[in-house]
């Protein structure tokens, strides 16, 4: 791990700055459609059995490869290669179709926390990168996230009654996912062949992807040992 993509700043040409911002947008697309496709399949009973059975893992594990590939492909062709990115976003999350039934009916409010404290880490993260100008400054950028995620964690014990264990891991894994956000964010930069926003808001969503899978599991797993 390079620890100038947390600790360092970067430097950006007018042009790099632009791409960067395009990046979050497409990433915001990307989140939108995993929203879409999260919510269908937690509200459907046959999309949860298709993807817990091997014939859904199989054809999940087919379109979560396929389907990058083609945005990859399609990196400089803008309807092409932003539909890709909607349907990676769409089909990852109706692939969480099982687990998301799962958290519905054993442990009530349990994805509500999950999601709301994933997206307040891509929206403090985003608003840092918009408002960054010339300049991206990671440490900047660690410090806004991890203040938001703890005072999101507070607040958000207020509404749920997490408690101070649930606040904690909250807060934590909110934390986490902010580093993940931030040194991706900074990978992108470096990246001498980002001559496209897309290949960077396909390596931002999955990372943003692996942070609220992450903030589920674990909260599960709490819930089912009190």
């Amino acid at each position: 791990m390079d620890a100038d993509n947390l600790f360092g700043s970067t430097a950006l040409s007018a042009s790099r700055a632009d791409t960067i911002r395009k990046t979050y947008m497409l990433l915001g697309l990307s989140v939108a459609g995993a929203l879409c496709g999260g919510y269908l399949g937690s509200q459907s009973d046959t999309l949860a059995n298709l993807f817990t059975g091997w014939i859904g893992w199989i054809l999940a594990m087919l379109l979560l490869n396929l389907i990058p590939r083609v945005a990859m492909a399609a990196r400089h062709n803008p309807v092409l290669g932003v539909t890709a990115l909607l349907a990676d976003g769409f089909v990852s999350g109706l692939v969480l179709a099982p687990i998301l039934r799962l958290a519905s009916r054993y442990s009530p409010g349990t994805t509500e926390i999950a999601l709301v404290m994933t997206l307040i880490v891509f929206g403090a993260v985003t608003m840092f990168v918009m408002a960054s100008g010339r300049t991206f400054s990671a440490p900047r950028g660690l410090m806004l996230g991890i203040s938001v995620s703890i005072v999101a964690a507070i607040v958000l014990n207020a509404f749920l009654n997490i408690g101070l264990l649930g606040i904690l891991i909250a807060a934590g894994i909110g934390v986490l996912g902010v580093c993940i956000l931030v040194y991706a964010t900074s990978e992108v930069l470096h990246n001498p062949m980002a001559d496209s926003p897309i290949p960077g808001a396909l390596m931002l969503f999955a990372g943003l992807f692996n942070v609220f899978v992450a903030i589920l599991n674990i909260l599960l797993r709490l819930n089912r040992r009190r």
